[in-house]
Order: structure tokens, then sequence, then C-alpha cells
């Protein structure tokens, strides 16, 4: 704004203060004649009728534009999150600002999608993604926005505008750049009351992340979910930038959503709030896939969405136990969850693990573990029905006695079901706390070398699995029509990608990711892992699309599926899915278990 409108705009605003809990605003009764900012404190924008927290809007974040814009009621409501100020800025200036062109490129770098109001309540809407798949290199438009270090804000964000992008990078030393941003305007400038005419570096971010071309848009889209960011720089294989991405660009509806619903559970201060925020969060995948999004993405984006939701929990248990120490522990997701690879019917596996001198904590951290997992139970994640918590000793202990505990299940990986909890600390990852911490990895990173012997009973282990078209239980029961995805189709994969991975010296990794490294390493042939992966990817789709149709009916979404429910083209890839992985099986059984 020119500095007489803006010192117009100074005048005419008033700040009004709320308690924590207070409404603030109710846009579903009437368009509002004012948009407000938030001077300090935090605000709560939740759904008309459920209360489900659809966004919270922090110190320099403004709210209530996009009714005032559309010129009726959106379904939602504003309270006050915690004890707050707020700027009310007069309609008719704000107005005008939206109608000129810095005020609709704002607009469109907003996270806010207008959208009709519905009954239930106000939804973000979903749509299919047209990048799932994809390189980020083929999604790049258009040059990287660049300027100096020694560029005003005012230059930069002027600059931002003529080219309709919410980002300047800012270029360092040593080929590295900063990152300048939308939100840095807002809270680094225009909350902390900083000179548009300072330096675009002295707000910046520095130095920014970066991703390669060649990438796949759903590894990227991870990355920026797990680390909160809306761009990425894009460099090739020089590392020259080539352009930035941003959220929208990957995957717009779907990052939005889960976006909003990690904000929601992230500012959750107690064990009832976080069971409000993360409400229907079971279902997120689903939804997701209902509406275009692959299934393979959808598992990514709901594994995130559970790690932050595990995260919060945690800290709720450490608060409501006095706040015992902190440092030296880690949290380790184990299992689908930690391979980014969770449905709908996935349930919470965790460990822990700690530094010697926390080791007369450990009773009190099983208790908080305990704690933490009664809340998940409680926001709708269940505990591993195995017992394989971070509650128990066994899953639960320093970082020295889980390193011993490698080393004796390498010596001897059929004492202490060493097989069995080999397989879940491989692919475990730390979601919380010190990563060092996870040590059971490096042992088995040289397991190809040093450790044939343990190599080959995992092969064997793996291959034990054998598919079957029905199971046991189904027999049994004389349900023959009934087929079990996950334990005789995805876990032979599962099994197989692992044991494959530890071959190539890969231990933490995704099933795809398992299988392309196995490839590489000549432990299975390059036709036999793209087959294994693309009937893993083909299976993931069926379980997904099973699930989601069971929670739309009101049913506990789960695995077994009746044969004759299934499309003719379903029922054929199924079998055809099968008889591939039965034939891998054979020939890794013929020509994979090294001499020993």
């Amino acid at each position: 704004m020119p500095e007489d409108e803006l010192e117009r705009l100074a005048q005419e605003a008033t700040v009004e203060r709320f308690a924590a809990g207070q409404q603030i605003a109710d846009y579903a009764q009437r368009a509002p004649d004012d948009v407000r900012m938030v001077l300090d404190g935090q605000v709560s924008l939740q759904a008309s009728g459920d209360g489900a927290v659809l966004d919270t809007v922090g110190v320099g974040g403004i709210f209530g534009y996009t009714p005032l814009l559309t010129g009726g009621g959106m379904q939602f409501e504003a309270y006050a999150a915690v004890p707050s100020s707020v700027v009310r800025l007069p309609a008719s200036r704000v107005r005008d600002q939206f109608a000129r062109p810095a005020g609709l490129a704002f607009l469109a770098s907003s996270a806010w999608t207008a959208t009709a109001p519905e009954t239930s309540g106000y939804r973000p809407t979903l749509t299919a993604p047209e990048s799932d798949g994809r390189v980020v290199g083929d999604l790049i438009r258009g040059d990287p926005l660049i300027v100096d270090p020694d560029t005003s804000v005012r230059d930069a964000v002027i600059a931002m505008t003529g080219r309709h992008v919410s980002y300047a990078l800012i270029r360092l030393r040593n080929n590295r750049f900063g990152i300048f941003t939308d939100r840095d305007l807002r809270t680094r400038v225009v909350a902390a009351g900083a000179s548009v005419d300072v330096s675009v570096a002295a707000v910046m971010s520095a130095p920014v992340r970066t991703v390669t071309a060649d990438l796949t848009s759903e590894t990227v889209l991870m990355e920026m979910l797990e680390a909160g960011l809306r761009h990425m720089p894009v460099v090739d294989a020089r590392g020259v930038v080539v352009g930035v991405l941003e959220d929208g660009d990957l995957l717009a509806a779907s990052a939005r959503q889960s976006f909003l619903l990690r904000r929601a559970i992230g500012s959750a201060s107690d064990a009832d709030e976080l069971q409000r925020a993360s409400r229907g969060v079971t279902a997120l995948a689903g939804e997701l896939f209902r509406n275009g999004t692959k299934a393979s993405a959808a598992s990514a984006i709901f594994s995130v969405v559970i790690d932050t939701l595990v995260r919060r929990a945690l800290q709720v248990a450490l608060a409501e136990a006095g706040h015992p120490p902190q440092e030296g522990v880690a949290w380790l997701t184990l299992g689908s969850v930690a391979r980014r690879e969770a449905m709908p019917s996935s349930d919470v596996d965790s460990a822990l693990s700690w530094r010697p001198q926390v080791a007369g904590e450990a009773g009190r951290l099983r208790a908080i573990a305990a704690r933490t997992h009664e809340i998940l139970d409680r926001c709708g994640l269940v505990s591993d029905r195995n017992g394989a918590v971070a509650s128990t000793p066994g899953f639960s202990r320093s970082a020295a006695e889980w390193s011993a505990a490698a080393q004796q299940w390498l010596d001897d990986p059929l004492r202490d079901r060493g097989l069995i909890l080999s397989s879940l600390l491989i692919d475990g990852r730390v979601v919380w706390g010190d990563p060092a911490l996870h040590t059971v990895p490096a042992a088995y990173r040289r397991m190809r070398d040093e450790y044939p012997n343990a190599l080959r009973l995992q092969l064997l282990d793996a291959l034990s699995g054998r598919v079957r078209t029905r199971s046991l239980r189904d027999v049994l029961a004389r349900r023959g029509g009934t087929f079990d995805l996950k334990s005789h189709a995805v876990t032979p994969i599962v099994n197989l990608a692992r044991w494959g991975g530890l071959a190539a010296g890969v231990t933490s990794a995704s099933t795809p990711a398992r299988l392309s490294a196995a490839a590489a390493a000549k432990a299975i042939s390059e036709p036999d892992a793209t087959m294994l992966c693309d009937v893993f990817l083909m299976l993931q789709r069926l379980r997904m699309a099973h699930q989601a149709e069971q929670m739309v009916a009101g049913h506990t979404p789960g695995d077994v599926i009746t044969m004759s429910e299934l499309s003719p083209l379903n029922r054929s890839l199924l079998n055809d899915g099968l008889r591939e992985i039965a034939a891998v099986q054979r020939r890794v059984r013929h020509f994979g278990i090294p001499a020993v």
C-alpha cells in the first residue's frame, strides 16, 4: 500500500482483546464487514457444527477476507486459541487493496480457496493432481526469481508481484541460496514492524533446501510436508537452480488438506484438544484416494500426518509427566508407517532408545510411552496388536542395548525372535529426538559382507511367506471366497524387498526404494524388481479402495476381501499379480540364496 493509504488504514483500525476460547467472529451467520490481523497470540478457525479445527492463524496472519470477497457466509468460526490481540481492519479499505495486482498476487498464493459452504461445515475441496508420479523437473514452469542479497524487501516484493510468484531466491556465496517468501513478509517484516527498505538478506531463510530434478513429485512432496515447507527450489545435476516448486504444483489440495490437519494437531494443548483436532484422521487416506490421489501418495501423506499426531501425543504425555529429561531420548515409529505405506487399517508400532545418562528414567519413560499410546488410541490410532510398543521392555532400551541386541540378532538370528525383531527395527524411523540413537540400522548395513549366514536366513524367512489365494482362517471359517490382501500378497513383497535392501546395504526405506536398490545391487533382476514394484502398487490401490469403501459404509477398515465382490478386471489383476509374486519367489529361491 502507498504510505498515505497505509496511514489512513492505521488510523481507522482498532485493536481488540480476546480471552482464550472466546469467539471472535462467526462467518457462517453473516458476511464480515471487516478483516482481522493477529497482533499477538493465536486464532483458531473451526468448522461450524462439529468444531473441527481447519486452520490456525499466527502473528501477522489475516483472516476473514475470503468470506468478505465472496460476499457470503462460510461455514467456520474464529476463536482465540490463547489470549490474543487482534487488529480490526475496515472492510472498505481492505477490499480496494485486493482489487489491485499486489492483492490479487496475495490471493493467488494464499492457502485458502473459496468453496461452497456445506451443511456439515467448511471442507477444503480435494482435486486429483496432475503431477502424480512425474519427476519434478517436468513440473517447472518459468525461470526462478533470483535477487541479490542487498535488494530491499520493497524491491523484492515488487519483483515477486510482477512475476506472480510468492518467493524470491537470494544468491549467496559458494553457489548457495537463501529464500524470502510471502510468509517471511508477514512474519519477519509486517509483524516485526521492520522497514520494507531493509535488505532482503536480513529477513530471508538460509541456506535453502533443494531437491534434484530427477526426483518424483511424491518424494518431494513428502519432504516438504515433513519440513513444513511451501516452496522447494529444484536444481539440475550440476547444482544449478532451474525453478522453484510450490506445494500446490505437486499435490495442491491434498497437500493443503494435510497441512491444515497437521497444523491443527500441532496447536492442540492437551489430550482432549488433540482428540478433537484429530477427529476423522483415519479417514484422511481414504478421502484423498476417493478424490483422485494415487493410493501410494495418499498412503504417504497419511503416514506423515500420523507422524505429526504421534509427536504431539508424546509431547502432551511428557508435559503431563512434569517434563522429565528429554535430551538423549528418541521415539521410533516402526512398520508400515515408518515405510510411508500406512493404510487406514494400520496400527501404530513404536520403540524408544536413550543414552546411558537417562537409563535411570527407563520406568518413567515407559509409563510416558504407555500414556502416549493411550492418547493415540483415543485419537483413533490403535496400538500394535502384537505388543510392539515403546511401553514394553522389549521395545524400549538404551542405544547401547539396541546395538548389542542387533549384534546378537546378526550372530544368531533364530535366538529370541531375532528375525522378527530385527525386521521391525530395520524398518524403524526416528520421528522425535536424536536420530543417532537409532543404532540398529548401522549394524545391518554391513550384513552382506560380514554376516552372509544371517542374510541367507533373512531370505529364507522372506520366501517362507508363500502367496496363497485363501488364508487358513478363511478355510476353517468356511469362507473360501475371501482373501487377505495384506498377509497373503503384500507382506511377501515387503519381506522380499527388505531382504533385497539389506543385500544392497539399505535399511530404512520404502518397499519400492528397497526393490530398486536390490536391482542395482544385482540381488534380484531388474525386470523382477520392476514387476514386484508394479504388483505392490496395484495391491496398495486395491487395499485403499477396499478400505475407503468400508469406512464410507461405517465399517472398520481391514484387508480381507470377498473375491466375488471384485470387478472382473481387479480380480484378474489380483490373480495375475499373485502369479508374478510366486514366480519371482521361485527365481530368487533358485538363484538368490548365496553359498555359505
